[in-house]
């Protein structure tokens, strides 16, 4: 049987709940050890449905076990940068929810700080893991559409009139890191940079603000080199959008709107020869991205395998987000 790495969740955020704790139950290297929560009632609840064995009622207790070799932090977006440095300071390797931090100065603080102390540290972008995407990156680095020229990507939702109205939640929260483009247009900025595979050269931004300060309805663009181009849409005020398209110069792949998040059902592209209208439908059998993604990064841990995605490169996406934040605020093109 393969070694058992022992989880600590901090927090009791639905995205644990739903996809990140019976992925690691399911996983075969490792288990969920202890949850740890500020409403014990709730996470008791949790934590049996789970077979958890152990909660705590702090966090700080939680990073003080010594039994606990990695934690998972789905906290509000401004709690990563903190909280991951705790755990990384307790002697723990850290998969923390994107967006990693809230700039790209946390990013790098707390990059530098997992390197410095010799832990791991991993920002959890699941797409990445599922044989769909894995597919796709591998036929446009192989030239199946020629030379990548453009992607689009959209990740929207609409958001309760009732929170919109009050500005209630972490999403519409500046302090807290809130904010479309950081919640979900993280994922735009991560597939392109992937797809296109190097950093853009400037960026052009335009947002729709919430009384609070949030941008809550985002549109962006990115310049690569050689002609490349990106774009992406965020949004809490339209509807369900979840989706991206490269387009080569000889072809072109298109998702539909389960791109990041297919739940375990079988998986779906369209492939298209520069000519073709209609195109060739590709189907991939249904996977669990979660519990891919907690496999590997255990396996990481375990020194098995190198991360698929270094901390660096979490830091290089805030960078971009910083800036294409910038382009909105400022009505500029920001280069980079």
């Amino acid at each position: 049987m393969a070694e058992q790495l022992k989880w600590g969740i901090l927090g009791n955020a639905n995205i644990a709940r739903m996809c990140v704790i019976p992925a690691i139950q399911k996983s075969a290297n490792s288990t969920v050890y202890a949850l740890a929560s500020r409403s014990p009632d709730d996470a008791g609840q949790v934590a049996a449905k789970n077979k958890i064995p152990h909660i705590y009622d702090g966090y700080e207790k939680l990073l003080a076990d010594p039994e606990i070799q990695i934690v998972y932090i789905p906290l509000p977006n401004h709690l990563h940068h903190p909280w991951t440095l705790r755990a990384l300071e307790a002697g723990k390797h850290v998969l923390c929810e994107k967006p990693l931090a809230c700039n790209a100065r946390q990013a790098r603080q707390m990059v530098d700080t997992a390197r410095e102390m010799g832990f791991l540290l991993m920002e959890a972008f699941m797409y990445r893991f599922h044989p769909r995407s894995q597919r796709i990156k591998e036929m446009v680095t192989d030239g199946s559409i020629g030379t990548p020229r453009l992607v689009r990507s959209a990740f929207c939702f609409p958001m309760d009139d009732r929170l919109l109205s009050a500005g209630e939640g972490a999403r519409l929260k500046p302090e807290m890191g809130g904010g479309a483009l950081l919640d979900v247009g993280c994922y735009g900025v991560s597939v392109a940079r992937w797809l296109f595979g190097e950093e853009p050269t400037q960026v052009q931004g335009q947002a729709v603000y919430h009384p609070a300060g949030v941008d809550v309805h985002f549109v962006g663009s990115l310049r690569f080199r050689d002609n490349g181009l990106a774009t992406l849409e965020a949004s809490f005020i339209s509807a369900l959008q979840q989706t991206f398209t490269v387009v080569g110069s000889t072809g072109a792949i298109e998702l539909p709107h389960n791109a990041y998040v297919p739940w375990e059902k079988d998986a779906a592209f369209i492939l298209r020869s520069k000519d073709d209208e209609q195109g060739e439908k590709h189907l991939i059998a249904g996977a669990d991205e979660y519990q891919f993604m907690v496999e590997h990064f255990a396996e990481s841990v375990l020194g098995k395998t190198p991360l698929a995605y270094v901390p660096d490169d979490s830091v290089l996406n805030m960078k971009v987000l910083d800036a294409l934040a910038q382009a909105a605020h400022s009505g500029r093109t920001i280069v980079l």
